[in-house]
């Protein structure tokens, strides 16, 4: 009923796996450490977030990336902040 017009479950399977290839492709190489967050189910929960568009899932990915890499969210310990409180 409230569907959006070329929601991903209209894409089929097959689609959806080449998209993930496409983007995978599209981000060229990567660090050891930006491809634990770049797995096929991390990528394909990017394009369902940009409706399968593969540029905007890009940019939003890459972001992302940049964000990870300033912040460093992966070296917050509870530890630490919880003594800061």
């Amino acid at each position: 009923m409230f569907r959006r017009k070329n929601s991903n479950h209209e894409q089929g399977e097959d689609d959806q796996a080449k998209k993930v290839s496409e983007l995978k492709t599209s981000l060229g190489p990567l660090s050891e450490r930006n491809l634990q967050y770049c797995t096929d189910a991390c990528l394909k929960r990017y394009l369902v977030a940009r409706r399968f568009n593969v540029g905007k899932a890009k940019k939003m990915l890459e972001e992302t990336l940049k964000w990870r890499s300033s912040f460093k969210p992966e070296e917050i310990r509870w530890e630490r902040k919880h003594g800061e409180i």
